[in-house]
C-alpha cells in the first residue's frame, strides 16, 4: 500500500513525536507520522499548561533551536506567568495555561504545513530490523512501511493499564486503545523493559464550583511569551484558582485505601516523585491537615476544569464523596474520575546520547518510552532524536548538546548516564550551570547552532543578533554614564540602599541587590535611553551587568570540566580488566559505555577515585 521509502519514521504523535517528526522533515527528510489516531495529534494528555520550573526554559531552548512546542504554547495561551521572580533570573521560568483542544488544534496544523511531512493512521505492532538496523514497521492491518531509521515515542501506549479503584483497562490514555507488540520485539532483541506508573486528576464542570470560597490566581500584568518570534502576545487572560484540601477530605479518602491501586499491591511500578498521588500525599505526609489544589479552566470555550494535585487512583465513589468536601466544591459535578496508568519504558543507559540504541541501529527512543514525565522534557528528546535520525540517514555528524550549553542537555545526559527507575523530570537544581542556562538567553545560546544544522531559520539568527548588540550598546551606556550623589540618593534613600558621596556608574549601582533598571529609569537621562529598547534587551543588558562575576566564574568552571569532556574513551576500552576500580565502577560503566571521561564521572556509583584510576589507564 505504501512502496515509498522514507527517511525517518516517527512513531506517536504526542508532544515527542510532533518534534521529531517537524524536525526531521524541516531538515529536508522525507517523513511519516504514525499514529493510532489523527484526532490526538499533539494532545495534552494531562495538565493544560506549557512551561514551569526548569520546564519553561526546555520550551525556550527547544523554541531558539526553531521547534514548534513556544510557538503552539503561545497561540493556545489562556494565562501567562514568569515563576520564581523573587529569586535570581536563573529560576525565572515561563509557564503558560493553555486551550487543551486550540493546543492540539494548532500543532496539527502546524505540522500539516510542514513539507516533506506525511501522515498515516493505524497502531504499529513491530519493527522491521535488518543487519541489526531498524529499516521501517508493521501496523496492525499488516502494512509494512519502509524507512532508514524509526523514531519511537510511544508515551504511555505501550501495553498501557489503566486503574480506576479495583477497576482496570486497557489503554494508552482514557477511552483510547493501548499499543502492544513493540515491547515484546525489543525485549526478545535484547532491551531491558520496565514499568513505570503515572497518574491523572478529575475533571469537573467549572458551572458546579463556587469560586468566592477560591483564592484567584491572576496572570502577570504584562504577560510575556515562550517564541523568539512574533508570535501573539495575550490581552486577555483567564484566571486560575488556589483551594485546600482538608482533615474531611483525607478522613474520607483514607476510606478508600483498601481498594486503592496503590496500597493493595495492584500498582508495583514507580510513580513520578514530585507529582504524587493525593493518596501518596496525605499517606506520606500523615502530619499535614491540608494540601494545595490549583483549579485550573481547560481553555476559552470550555466549562471543563482540571484539579491539579488531586491526582488519584481511588475508586470514583471515593473521589466524589471527597472531593465534595472541599472548599466552592460542595455541589461538584464531575465528567470524568482521576485514574492512574502503568505503561512501560526502556531504561535510557541503553541509548547513546543522540538517542539512538546501542542495540539496533538507527532506531531512537524519546519521551516517556526514556521513563521521564512531562510535555517539555519529552518535546526536548524528540527534537534531538529527530535531528540525528535525519543526520544519521544523510551521513551527517551527529548533534549533541552538552550539560552548558542547555537544560536538553542535562536532561539526556542523566538520562543516559545515570539512568532512572522512576519517571525523571527536569528542576532546575539538576543543572549544575543554571545560571547559564537561563530562559532569557535560550537563544543566545542555542539559535547559531540551530542555523548551522539548517533547522532555525535566517530570520531567527538575524533577531538574536540584533538582541545581542543591542544588549550591548545599553550595557556599555549603562557602564559609561555616571550618577552624581544628588540625582542616585534620593532613589538609594526610598529602598533604605546605603547613600554615596561621589559620582559612580550606572552600573555599579545595579549590582546592588536590590537596585533594578526599572528603579534606575526614575532619573530621566537613564529612561531617556533605555526606554528606546524592547523589554527583552533590557532583561538581558541588567542581568549580565548584575551577575557578570558569577556568570565569569560558572564559565570558568565549565573551562575546568570541559578538559576532562575532551578525554575520550574508546569504544572498546575493557572496564573489567582494570581491577583498581570498583566492582559497581566496572559493571555501570561497562553498561553504559560512556564517551568521555567527564560522562564517566556523571554516573550513579562511580567515585571520584574510580575517575583517577580510569584517568591513569588512559594514559593521563
Amino acid at each position: 500500500m505504501i512502496s515509498e521509502i522514507y527517511d525517518v519514521i516517527v512513531v506517536g504523535a504526542g508532544h515527542a513525536g510532533c518534534e521529531a517528526a517537524a524536525a526531521a522533515a524541516n531538515l529536508g527528510s522525507k517523513t511519516l507520522l504514525v499514529t493510532m489516531n489523527m484526532q490526538t495529534i499533539g494532545q495534552m494528555s494531562c495538565n493544560p499548561a506549557m512551561g514551569g520550573i526548569a520546564k519553561g526554559q526546555i520550551v525556550r531552548e527547544i523554541d531558539a533551536m526553531g521547534g514548534y512546542s513556544g510557538i503552539i504554547a503561545d497561540k493556545s495561551a489562556i494565562q501567562f506567568k514568569m515563576l520564581n521572580l523573587s529569586k535570581g533570573p536563573a529560576m525565572w521560568s515561563p509557564r503558560t495555561q493553555n486551550d487543551r483542544m486550540l493546543f492540539a488544534e494548532e500543532w496539527r496544523y502546524a505540522l500539516e504545513n510542514t513539507p516533506n511531512l506525511d501522515f498515516f493512521q493505524d497502531m504499529v505492532k513491530s519493527l522491521i530490523i535488518e543487519n541489526n538496523k531498524a529499516v521501517g514497521v508493521v501496523t496492525s492491518l499488516g502494512i509494512e512501511i519502509r524507512s532508514k531509521s524509526v523514531v519511537l515515542t510511544n508515551g504511555t501506549f505501550l501495553n498501557g493499564l489503566i486503574h480506576v479503584g479495583d477497576k482496570q483497562l486497557g489503554g494508552g490514555r482514557m477511552g483510547e486503545p493501548r499499543a502492544f507488540g513493540i515491547t515484546e520485539q525489543l525485549v526478545s532483541l535484547g532491551f531491558e523493559a520496565g514499568r513505570m506508573k503515572t497518574g491523572t486528576p478529575p475533571r469537573v464542570d467549572g458551572r458546579s464550583l463556587d469560586y468566592s470560597k477560591m483564592e484567584e490566581q491572576k496572570g502577570d500584568q504584562n504577560p510575556q511569551k515562550f517564541s523568539y518570534l512574533d508570535t501573539p502576545k495575550l490581552t486577555k487572560q483567564l484566571s486560575c484558582h488556589i483551594v485546600y484540601t482538608n482533615k474531611a477530605v483525607h478522613d474520607i479518602l483514607r476510606e478508600g485505601f483498601d481498594r486503592s491501586p496503590m496500597f493493595n499491591g495492584t500498582i508495583q511500578s514507580l510513580g513520578p516523585r514530585y507529582c504524587p498521588s493525593i493518596e501518596d500525599k496525605i499517606n506520606r505526609f500523615a502530619e499535614r491537615n491540608r494540601h494545595q489544589l490549583f483549579v485550573e479552566p481547560e481553555g476559552w470555550k470550555t466549562v471543563e476544569i482540571y484539579v491539579n494535585g488531586f491526582s488519584s487512583s481511588l475508586p470514583e465513589d471515593v473521589q466524589i464523596k471527597a472531593m465534595k468536601h472541599i472548599p466552592g466544591f460542595e455541589n461538584v459535578k464531575v465528567f470524568r474520575p482521576g485514574y492512574a496508568i502503568e505503561y512501560d519504558y526502556f531504561p535510557p543507559t541503553q541509548l547513546k546520547h543522540t538517542l539512538e540504541t546501542k542495540l539496533v541501529d538507527n532506531l531512537y527512543f524519546a519521551g516517556q518510552i526514556n521513563g521521564t514525565t512531562g510535555y517539555e522534557e519529552a518535546a526536548g528528546q524528540g527534537l534531538m532524536a529527530g535531528i540525528n535520525a535525519h543526520n544519521k540517514v544523510h551521513e551527517k555528524d551527529e548533534f549533541i548538546l552538552n550539560r552548558d550549553e542547555a537544560y536538553i542537555g542535562v536532561l539526556i545526559d542523566d538520562l543516559i548516564t545515570k539512568g532512572t527507575e522512576e519517571p525523571y523530570r527536569m528542576f532546575t537544581s539538576r543543572a549544575e550551570y543554571r545560571l547559564l542556562l537561563r530562559q532569557d538567553n535560550a537563544d543566545i545560546r542555542l539559535t547559531e547552532k540551530a542555523y548551522q544544522l539548517g533547522l532555525a531559520k535566517e530570520e531567527r539568527l538575524t533577531r538574536v543578533e540584533e538582541k545581542i548588540a543591542k544588549s550591548q550598546e545599553l550595557e556599555t551606556f549603562l557602564r559609561e554614564t555616571s550618577l552624581k550623589p544628588g540625582i542616585i540618593n534620593p532613589i538609594l534613600e526610598s529602598i533604605e540602599s546605603n547613600p554615596v558621596d561621589q559620582a559612580y556608574r550606572a552600573s555599579q549601582f545595579l549590582t546592588r541587590p536590590n537596585i533594578t533598571l526599572e528603579k534606575l529609569e526614575e532619573i530621566d537621562a537613564i529612561k531617556e535611553v533605555s526606554s528606546k529598547y524592547s523589554d527583552e534587551v533590557r532583561e538581558q543588558a541588567e542581568v549580565n551587568i548584575k551577575y557578570k562575576g558569577y556568570i565569569e566564574k560558572e564559565k570558568e568552571n565549565v573551562a575546568k570540566l570541559n578538559r576532562l569532556e575532551n578525554v575520550k574513551i574508546p569504544e572498546d576500552f575493557d572496564y573489567l580488566k582494570i581491577s583498581s576500580l570498583s566492582a559497581e565502577a566496572k559493571q555501570k560503566m561497562n553498561n553504559v559505555r560512556p564517551k568521555t571521561v567527564a560522562q564517566a564521572g556523571r554516573i550513579s556509583g562511580v567515585s571520584p577515585a574510580d575517575i583517577n584510576v580510569l584517568l591513569v589507564y588512559l594514559g593521563r
